[in-house]
């Protein structure tokens, strides 16, 4: 078994390969040229890789990391793992950084190799090719949402200039009679010439968004666990779908608070000789799209779920209005576990967690 270490760049990755033995057998790096890099592969299964032998190989996360993995498993790599980078190093070189990385794939081969954690190393999940693909189409219409916002604002903006917000035709906006009066309103040239480039960018931004939701809308259709999580109280197939693929395969998660650490949304804890435990804010650690969409769900939530919103309500008096939505933020995410490990719906899921809190409760007053 050989162990590769690969620093990835744009143009060029550095690699470091070691034995079974933990010594370095080679060191170099390669052009990403697609002839370059798959020469270079070739050499190396070619002339290292005898007798059935195999690698693995570690890099680390970054935003073109797709067609490296493919490569790889292409040319019979044993395992791809994927890291999180640590922080900024006062002495970096990409030699360096690849000797690291192999050297650390040789020491913790054993864990790494039976999936296994390894304390002080954040793992990246290879996504499989949907959920990948939907993370990229979720975030695409997010983008066009918050495009589409700063685009309505900037047209209020130049209404409120002449204080003529008040002769909008209707409350809301955008719609087709408002963008009607906004295109037969006159104003001075600047400002006209302006408005009808916010108006054209709009109409561009809005027919890409219903693009974008028709997609989203029939992907939605054939995930299972999409069907699952539409079934919460306000979740749109938007939600549904940017939520399960930033969920992956559940079976990952061994607990429910698992998939709340995940995202983020556990307290951190910097504790040094003191004997009282003291927790600090949460890490968000994790998907910042996932913490955005359970602070959007948990509105919706608390509207529709009465136990829950009783429940948000006295911890709202003890601890203040900010702690109680991220605590209902991490209860949802606990909640979505369950769904996505039992295939059970919102309501019978939290059907069966009342249940079982009443069934603890009459245990308990036995006991006494």
């Amino acid at each position: 078994m050989f162990y590769l270490g690969i620093d990835q760049h744009a143009r060029q990755i550095t690699v470091s390969l070691r034995d079974e033995s933990g010594d370095v057998v080679q060191a170099r790096q390669v052009s990403t040229l697609p002839e370059k890099v798959h020469a270079f592969f070739q050499q190396l299964t070619r002339e290292r890789l005898t007798a059935g032998e195999s690698f693995v190989a570690v890099l680390e996360v970054c935003g073109f990391n797709d067609w490296l993995i493919r490569m790889l498993q292409e040319y019979h790599c044993h395992k791809v793992i994927l890291i999180q980078p640590e922080d900024r190093k006062k002495c970096k070189t990409d030699r360096r950084d690849a000797a690291a990385l192999s050297e650390l794939l040789w020491v913790n081969r054993d864990r790494l190799l039976q999936g296994k954690p390894v304390r002080g190393l954040r793992q990246v999940d290879i996504a499989r090719g949907t959920d990948q693909e939907n993370r990229r189409l979720t975030t695409l219409r997010k983008d066009a949402g918050q495009t589409r916002t700063r685009l309505v604002n900037r047209i209020r903006h130049i209404l409120r200039r002449h204080n003529l917000q008040w002769q909008m035709p209707t409350k809301k906006f955008p719609t087709k009679s408002g963008i009607a009066w906004l295109k037969q309103l006159a104003l001075p040239e600047i400002d006209r010439l302006e408005m009808n480039h916010l108006l054209a960018d709009l109409e561009q931004v809005q027919g890409r968004r219903q693009e974008l939701e028709q997609v989203i809308a029939r992907r939605c259709g054939v995930s299972a666990e999409a069907v699952l999580l539409s079934s919460m109280p306000g979740v749109s197939y938007f939600t549904a779908v940017a939520l399960a693929c930033r969920v992956g395969r559940v079976e990952r998660f061994p607990r429910a608070a698992s998939l709340a650490n995940y995202w983020g949304l556990t307290p951190g804890c910097r504790n040094s000789g003191e004997s009282n435990q003291r927790l600090g804010s949460i890490t968000k650690a994790g998907s910042s799209m996932a913490r955005w969409l359970l602070a959007e769900v948990t509105i919706k939530v608390l509207r529709r779920d009465a136990r829950l919103r009783e429940w948000f309500k006295r911890l709202k008096r003890r601890r203040g209005a900010s702690i109680a939505r991220v605590a209902v933020m991490r209860k949802l995410a606990t909640v979505i576990w369950h769904m996505l490990s039992r295939r059970m719906t919102y309501a019978a899921c939290r059907a069966a967690g009342e249940a079982g809190t009443k069934a603890r409760q009459e245990q308990g007053c036995g006991r006494e």
